[in-house]
C-alpha cells in the first residue's frame, strides 16, 4: 500500500516537473534562460519518474538501471547546457533585453581562441 502511494507520488511529481520544464522552454524569453528549464527541471522530472519506476518494480536489476539513468542525467545535463549556451553566445545569440550583467563579455569570452596559426 505505501509502496503504491510512493510510486504514484513520484510519477505524478515527475510528470508535473516535466510539464513545468516544457512550459518553461516555451515561455522563457531567451535561449540561456530556457536552458535552465530544460536541464534543471527536466532532470528532476526524469529522476522522479525513474524513482517511481524503481519503486513500482522493486527488482534489483530495475533499481540498478534506474540509478544509472539518474546518474547519467545528473552528469550530462549540466555539461550539455553549458556547451549549448557557450555555442549560442559565441554565434551571436542576443541576451534578453532585461539582462543587465554579461559575465562572459567581461571575461573576453566572445574572442576567438583558435590558437597559434
Amino acid at each position: 500500500m505505501i509502496r503504491e502511494i510512493l510510486t504514484c507520488f513520484f510519477l505524478l511529481l515527475g510528470g508535473v516537473f516535466s510539464i513545468v520544464a516544457a512550459v518553461g522552454v516555451l515561455r522563457m524569453p531567451d535561449v540561456f534562460i530556457r536552458m535552465h528549464a530544460a536541464t534543471k527541471v527536466g532532470t528532476v522530472g526524469v529522476s522522479s519518474i525513474t524513482i517511481g519506476l524503481m519503486l513500482h518494480f522493486g527488482a534489483l536489476t530495475v533499481t540498478s538501471r534506474g540509478i544509472l539513468v539518474i546518474a547519467f542525467f545528473l552528469l550530462t545535463a549540466p555539461v550539455a547546457a553549458h556547451m549549448i549556451g557557450r555555442a549560442a553566445y559565441r554565434s551571436g545569440v542576443s541576451l534578453w533585453s532585461r539582462t543587465h550583467i554579461d559575465e562572459w563579455k567581461a571575461h573576453g569570452e566572445i574572442e576567438d581562441d583558435k590558437g597559434p596559426d
